[in-house]
């Protein structure tokens, strides 16, 4: 079979193939269809080098690891100082519980030849002005005089700390064991009052009686 084409013309198609060749050739070299691809990758490592923390794999622990450990400072039990824990001085509590036991005192100390004023006075001194206006309810300490005076009692008041109940920032409940001890011959009545709930509060110095009642009433702080 005859060739349709010249010798002229295949030398041309020969030295257009290789132009061709070589232009690809460059292409391929200088970067070609995998240019996007770099750019992509090194924008992605760009990014991961403005991470905040250093950088680094996602998950990365050094990555969150902004500022250096500061543990706790750690104490001995031996060392503990328990009244840390409280929101007042050591002294601030034992004044508390002064007061709590002196009101409770106040309480059981009658004299049924004296007016009744002189009786609840000795506890209004210790008390809140509210807590105070209420004292001579029957109620409250009201009946306690009611009581003692019809046995023509003569009594001194004991009380002592037991506990502290409850507390917050100004307040705190004492829980005591009140005593009457009587000087009164055939008085006939128990000397022992039984358990006391006691609540003070912060006065600026000082501590006062915002409620009194029998401990087991569930008297819990200024409530």
């Amino acid at each position: 079979m005859l060739n349709p084409l010249s010798e002229r013309a295949q030398r041309w198609i020969i030295v257009g193939l290789i132009l061709l060749l070589l232009v690809f050739g460059v292409y391929f070299a200088l970067g070609g269809f995998e240019g996007g691809t770099t750019t992509e990758e090194s924008q992605g490592q760009g990014m991961a080098q403005e991470t905040p923390g250093g950088g680094g794999d996602p998950g990365d622990p050094e990555e969150f690891s902004t500022v250096p450990p500061s543990p706790l400072p750690t104490i001995e039990d031996e060392d503990l100082d328990v009244f840390d824990w409280f929101p007042f001085e050591q002294e601030e509590l034992t004044a508390a519980g002064a007061t709590a036991r002196a009101f409770a005192e106040a309480y059981g100390t009658i004299d049924y030849t004296q007016d009744p004023e002189s009786y609840y006075s000795g506890m209004e001194d210790l008390a809140t002005d509210d807590y105070a206006s209420v004292l001579s309810d029957t109620t409250r300490a009201g009946a306690f005089w009611d009581e003692m005076s019809e046995l023509e009692a003569v009594a001194e008041g004991r009380a002592v700390v037991d506990e502290v109940r409850t507390f917050g920032d100004d307040s705190i409940t004492f829980v005591l064991t009140a005593q009457s001890i009587t000087q009164t011959e055939d008085a006939g009545f128990d000397e022992d009052l039984g358990e006391f709930a006691i609540t003070v509060v912060r006065d600026s110095d000082s501590w006062l009686v915002h409620d009194f009642q029998p401990a087991d009433a569930g008297q819990f702080g200024e409530e």
